[in-house]
Order: structure tokens, then sequence, then C-alpha cells
């Protein structure tokens, strides 16, 4: 059987003097797809890159003192840097400088000058720098402004070669109808298909009026205008009209074609167009994602609002932020940023949800089995569901991503985490283990490890780093990448006796909220007050049953722990001085009691966000005789106490 290959592109970036967010959030995505590829077993080729000509770039040159390319060449190499920084797996890089392209893109303009397709004129009409678009009077309105952009246009009259587009509207019109699929989403199509019925004017194709492009080979006064020159880089980057063309033939038609919303035109219409002139197979596929906005709109350096991508890495870590751009936006649609909406979604999944099923379980590995992974015996209550909801996950995160829904293929993904949390609840580990119920406890235990062998190898495709610290704590060799998609669907691939390696906490949670610290007393151990209180006063007082899910000691402490805890399906933060009473791998699995409507303090640069209730026997110290507050009988968390 043939290997399966898959060719994914993304338009290629034009040089400006910093990448926000939303371009990330294009490389991101399109990263994960081509990732899934890959663990899929597909070889993949992921193609992007920079669009390098053109009077914009000749003008800021210029008035930086510079050439173009010594320009473009310095703000290329951050270009590559950020994709490094966002572990981008790109498998070629394509500059529109490079003579590779140029040769081809020079050939592509004969051949379609030698097909009747491109011919001399005069051209005159509004043309928008920033954008490298013409414009009718029509388009451009009374106060000649570019649709797109909203910037000024200008007002060009030239001799320029045009490209026959009219020519094939029909033909376009048939081929949309035919493969109903080509432009995703629907919305988009439905645009494209309107623009075309109200009447394709022919293309103008190059410049005069500046040098910094591609000449046309016969006529060397003219550049080859930008679109020509830009999409080419689909097809020259795989050798095309190149003395090798066999990655052309191995990869092409592309798979898929993922560019923002504000370019589709180009890529549906003008590229489609170009490919049919050459006789050349169109692309399978072309995605028009949405914007990532803020609060003023869509981001824009003009604007002043861009995100810089590399501080939050810097801030939050590269994972974090790629979960953040794949999560919190449903491809396809706009998706809305706050940092505040990022801390959240770490919080709420990765700490809370991951982070905190790795560490309570993998703690919970070492204080009943030494660490090692238990063999498994015969399946009780729960075990099925979480076996079938493991199964589901795996299936439905691979329908998510044919479908381009990254989202929700993550979503998929943590229905499983979700439901492994609550397995955790419903059978109580620590209860067995008091109980001696070894054999059942073992199967609980090897249960959990596995669901998080199977996470590791689900998320290789978004997160970069988290899926490799799983397998190394769970004591696997190799890494997850290298076992394959399949290997999450199936379950009982982890080998019983298996040494586990607990870590520190996979994501620390977020603390949003500053406060001065003084010292390392909270107002949790201020000296109590003599005075009588209501019956109206202590009920404003809120006492829950908590689940104690992780603990750690605060560094530079002797006294402190951090203890992550359960209210129900709420996940919280503790910080308490009962550290020389109790040891971190002791609390795991307590039912303790929690004022849970304490206001926040910080401890040691920590936040606490309730407090727990002990009481401390007399002698000469007494944090060392704290016993903590617990209830006798096994009442889930978030009970509230009457």
């Amino acid at each position: 059987m043939a290997e399966k290959t898959f060719y994914l592109t993304t338009p290629i970036y034009y040089p400006s003097d910093k990448l926000h967010i939303g371009h990330a959030y294009t490389t991101v995505a399109a990263d994960a797809l081509a990732r899934f590829k890959r663990h899929q077993g597909y070889d993949v080729m992921f193609l992007t890159g920079t669009d390098e000509h053109g009077q914009k770039i000749e003008r800021i040159a210029k008035e930086h003192g510079v050439t173009p390319i010594e320009y473009v060449d310095k703000i290329v190499a951050g270009i590559k840097e950020l994709w490094k920084i966002l572990d981008i797996s790109y498998d070629d890089f394509i500059r529109t400088t490079e003579e590779r392209h140029v040769k081809a893109v020079q050939t592509i303009f004969q051949r379609l000058y030698d097909r009747g397709d491109i011919y001399k004129a005069e051209y005159s009409g509004w043309y928008c720098v920033p954008c490298e678009t013409f414009w009718t009077e029509r388009q451009a309105g009374a106060e000649h402004i570019c649709p797109d952009c909203g910037r000024p246009v200008e007002l060009v009259k030239e001799e320029s070669y045009f490209f026959r587009l009219s020519k094939y509207a029909d033909r376009w019109l048939k081929f949309i109808e035919e493969n109903p699929d080509f432009i995703q989403p629907p919305s988009r199509r439905n645009e494209m298909i309107s623009f075309v019925k109200q009447g394709l004017e022919d293309l103008c194709v190059s410049r005069t009026t500046f040098d910094w492009g591609i000449p046309v080979p016969w006529d060397p006064k003219h550049v080859i205008y930008v679109w020509i020159d830009a999409l080419s880089n689909y097809i020259t980057a795989l050798g095309y009209a190149s003395a090798d063309e066999s990655k052309f033939h191995r990869y092409w038609p592309a798979d898929l074609h993922l560019v923002g919303k504000e370019i589709v035109r180009f890529h549906t219409i003008i590229w489609p167009i170009m490919l049919m002139a050459l006789d050349l197979p169109l692309p399978k596929k072309v995605f028009g994602h949405g914007w990532l906005v803020l609060e003023g709109g869509k981001m824009s350096k003009s604007k002043g609002n861009v995100v810089d991508p590399v501080l939050l890495v810097d801030k939050y870590g590269v994972d974090a932020i790629r979960y953040f751009l794949l999560r919190e936006i449903p491809f396809g649609a706009d998706g809305f940023y706050s940092e505040e909406a990022l801390v959240k979604r770490i919080n709420s999944d990765l700490a809370n949800d991951l982070g905190n099923l790795l560490y309570r379980t993998l703690t919970m590995l070492e204080k009943y089995f030494g660490g090692r992974v238990p063999a498994p015996g015969p399946e009780e209550g729960p075990d099925a569901d979480l076996k079938r909801v493991a199964q589901e996950a795996g299936a439905n995160a691979e329908a998510a991503m044919d479908r381009l829904e990254i989202s929700a293929a993550l979503e998929a993904i943590w229905e499983l985490v979700k439901r492994a949390n609550k397995y955790i609840d419903e059978v109580a580990p620590w209860s067995l283990a008091r109980e001696q119920k070894n054999e059942r406890l073992a199967t609980v235990m090897y249960n959990l490890a596995e669901v998080l062998r199977t996470v590791a190898v689900m998320l290789v495709p978004y997160l970069t780093r988290a899926p490799q610290a799983i397998w190394e704590q769970l004591g696997l060799a190799g890494s997850p990448a290298e076992v394959g998609w399949q290997a999450a669907r199936q379950w009982g691939l982890l080998t019983p006796g298996t040494q586990t390696r607990r870590g520190a906490p996979l994501f620390p949670r977020i603390e949003v909220k500053k406060r001065e610290e003084k010292s390392e007393v909270s107002e949790e151990v201020k000296a109590p007050t003599q005075e009588k209180i209501s019956i109206e006063q202590f009920a404003q007082v809120e006492l829950k049953v908590a689940e104690v899910l992780a603990a750690e000691r605060v560094p530079k402490s002797k006294k402190l722990i951090r203890l992550e805890i359960a209210l129900g399906e709420e996940r919280r933060q503790i910080v308490a001085g009962i550290g020389k009473s109790y040891t971190p791998e002791e609390l795991v699995g307590k039912k303790i009691v929690v004022v849970a409507n304490l206001k926040p303090a910080k401890l040691m640069g920590y936040e606490s966000n309730g407090m727990l209730l002990a009481a401390s026997l007399p002698g000469e110290d007494e944090e060392e005789h704290i016993s903590l507050l617990t209830v006798d009988r096994d009442i889930r968390s978030g009970a509230r106490i009457r």
C-alpha cells in the first residue's frame, strides 16, 4: 500500500516589525493539524514562509535607510525564532526572495503568457499599498477608502500586464458546484460565490512604479505583482517548474490551505483560476478561519492593540499558550482573547483537571504501591464507564480533527480527564486502602495510570511539552509521539510493574490576585475574639467538606503546605501552616472541613483561597501537635456543613 501523504500550508506571512498572537493562532492551529496527521502515520509536508516583495516593503526599507533584502532578512529571522518558541514543526519555510521561487514564478508567468492568459494594457484604478490590492471606483467609494483595511487608497495609472481572470468565471462556478467542500466553512463559500456572480474583472499582475519584485522574463521593466508571486509558493516550494519535481508529484494537490478569512478571496478565486489556466489540479480544501479579537476589535499594529506571543510564552509557558489558542476558539469563528480568559483556562483545564489528575494519581501510587503500577483485577462499579469514555474520547477527537474542529477535539479529550477525576471521587481509593481492599485498589490505580497514558498519547498534536512529561512520570520509555495515535485508541497497554516517577505539579495554579506579602502569617491564624456572636453572624460562615487532591511543601517554609482541594466540581488552593504535623503525602485523599467563603490571602507568594479547620494540642510547640478536623463518614466533597 502506498504511504499516505498530507500536504498542509499556512499563508506566507508579510514581513512586519512584530507578529502578534493572531498570527500565532493560525500557525499553531496548522501545527496541531500537521502533528495529528503525523501521529496517524501520514507523510506530512507542512509549509509556511514569508511574502517579501512589493511596494510597501520597498518604501519601509527606504525609510529605515537599508535595502529591501536587508530589511526583510532581519524580520524573517524574528519570525523563524517565534515559530521556534511556539514549537512549530514546519517541514519547509519558503521565502519569495529565494532563487528557487523566483525562477519558478518566472516560468509560471511565461506559461500563462504563452497560453494567451496574460496580456498587456494600461491600468487605472485605486491601489491600497498596505493590502497590496487594487480596487475599482465602485469598491473604493466616494471617499476612496480600502474596503478591507479602511486606509486611503492611491490612484494608479500605469502600463501593466493582466491575467484573464474573467475567462474562467463559469468554470470556477461549475467546480464549486461539483466540489461543495472546497471552501470551508460554508459561510465563506457563499460569500465567494456571490462575489464571482457579480462579475470578475481581469487581474492586474505586473507593476512598473517600483522594482522590488520578480522581473517579468521578457519585459524586465515590469515586476510580477504580488498575487501571482505569493500564491505560487504552494507549488514552487515543492519544486514545480524546476529540474526536480519529485516533491510536487508526491504531495500535490494540497490537502489543506489554512488561511485567515481576510484573504479567502485570493486563495479560493485567484489561486484556483491560476491553477486551472496551468492545467494543474486544485487543492482539496481551503479553510478560512476567523480572527482572534480583543475588546477593541481585530488586532493590528496600526490600532496599537497587538499582543506579543513571546511575552506570553515567557510568562505562562508554550503549552499553556498553545492550549488556550486551540481550545478557546471554535475553529472558523472569531475568538476573543483576554489575559483573564487565558489564566482562567490554564487554571481550570490544565492545573485543576489535568495537572491534579496526574499529581494525585502518582501520589497515591507512591503511597499505596511504592510507585509501581499494580496489575488490575476484576472489573467493578464505574470501571466499565471509565473505559467507555476513554474509547469514545479517542474516536471523538479523531472525528473532530477530520472536520477541522480542533477545539472540539480537545473538548473530547477533556471529557476523559474530567471523567477520571470523577472516578477518583466515586471509588475513593483512600477508603479502599483503609479497608485493605487491595485487589480492588490495584484495579482502580491501574485504571487511573492507564488513563494518563492514553491522555498523553492523545495530547501529542496539541501540547509539545506536557505529553512527554506525563510519559516520563509514568516511567515509560521513549515518547508518546513514537507510539502513534492508535495507542490512544487501545486500553490496557500500560505494563503492570512499571515504576512511576512523580515530579513537580505539571501546571501550577496561577494566582491572579496581588496582595502585599507582609509575612507567612495569614488572617487564618489571628487570635480568636472572645465576643459572643449571633446565630445570624455564624450563618455567614460557609463551612464545607473538601477533599485534598494534591499537596506539596511551600519552598523555603518549614510549616506551610500548599493543598489543592475539591469542593464538588470546584477546585481551589489553600495554604496552611500544618507542615510540622503532616507530610504532604498523608494529606492526599483526606476529607477535611474548610471555611469556603473567606477572603483570599497571600502566604509566601501563594494565594490561599479558604481556610482549613484544625485543633492544636497543648505542648511546647503547638505547631507540632495540630490535628485536622475531618468527617467520620464518606461524605461527598462540597457538602455544606450545617
